[in-house]
């Protein structure tokens, strides 16, 4: 039997949640479009729109998303059981559907402790809801902004024990935070908090692979409350620097460890990786 996930917004308790949740259906937002694409329910009619003029530019970007998935699924696996990792923090989570993190991992290793994070007041809403943890492990949700990397660490460190290894999960996040606002400098501030033997593990979007990603990005900035920056696999590899890469290295999503051919073949326009902090 689950219970259900603690949920903070910037330090508020639970009380205060439903009070603070404020979105307008009328704009198409990221996490909402990708529960299209996913096949999900919480979209609006915004979010369609703009998913399925993407998709006409672009027409395996669904199958890519649901390849992004798919690696989350295998890099969860891979950490839990290989690895042996028990602490999550998951940035940008998204809107929750099957096999989240702390899904995943606790179907493994029942006493693993994940914190997702996340800013957007829909994702918030919906993880009051469905986030549930084993009673083994421990599963919470902070509302704060990749940008802020101490609000994260310092929310997260009432479940996480950062003295013992974590792994740093950034599935599809990064795309949406410009070089102007430096991820770089913030994943490094993040990998800094974390144990030896932590990992990181990213997913990132890129034109390197299949140039109509890039015209889908365009139209999902003119038409979304987000902005995208896509990023070619050496700025991708930057995310990485000082840590150890775990085999088969910074690959196409759909490439990294995958159980099957029809995996292998799925086509996706993203990189992705798993990197292991050494010192």
């Amino acid at each position: 039997m689950g219970t259900l996930c603690d949920v903070r917004r910037n330090g508020a308790d639970d009380a205060d949640v439903g009070k603070a949740v404020r979105f307008d259906p009328t704009v198409a937002h990221q996490a909402r479009i990708y529960d299209y694409w996913l096949g999900g329910k919480d979209n609006f009619a915004a979010d369609r729109e703009a998913g399925d003029k993407a998709l006409a530019e672009y027409p395996d970007l669904a199958r890519a998303v649901r390849a992004n998935r798919a690696f989350l699924v295998r890099a969860v696996r891979y950490l839990t059981g290989e690895a042996g990792i028990r602490q999550f923090l998951d940035i940008g989570t998204g809107i929750p559907t099957a096999n989240n993190t702390h899904e995943v991992a606790q179907a493994v290793a029942p006493d693993s402790r994940i914190v997702y994070v996340d800013n957007d007041p829909v994702v918030l809403l919906h993880a009051r809801a469905l986030l549930t943890s084993n009673r083994e492990g421990a599963c919470a949700y902070v509302d704060a902004d990749f940008r802020d990397p101490d609000e994260i660490l310092a929310e997260a460190g009432r479940v996480i024990d950062f003295r013992r290894p974590v792994a740093l999960m950034l599935l599809g996040i990064l795309q949406l935070i410009p070089d102007s606002d430096d991820p770089f400098d913030v994943v490094k501030t993040l990998l800094a908090a974390l144990a030896p033997g932590s990992y990181l593990a990213i997913t990132h979007p890129t034109g390197d692979i299949d140039p109509r990603s890039v015209k889908a990005a365009a139209v999902l900035d003119t038409m979304s409350v987000e902005k995208r920056t896509l990023r070619g696999r050496a700025d991708v590899a930057r995310f990485f620097d000082g840590l150890e890469m775990m085999p088969p290295g910074l690959v196409q999503v759909s490439k990294w460890r995958p159980e099957s051919q029809m995996q292998a073949a799925a086509p996706a326009s993203r990189w992705a990786g798993i990197g292991r902090k050494v010192t």
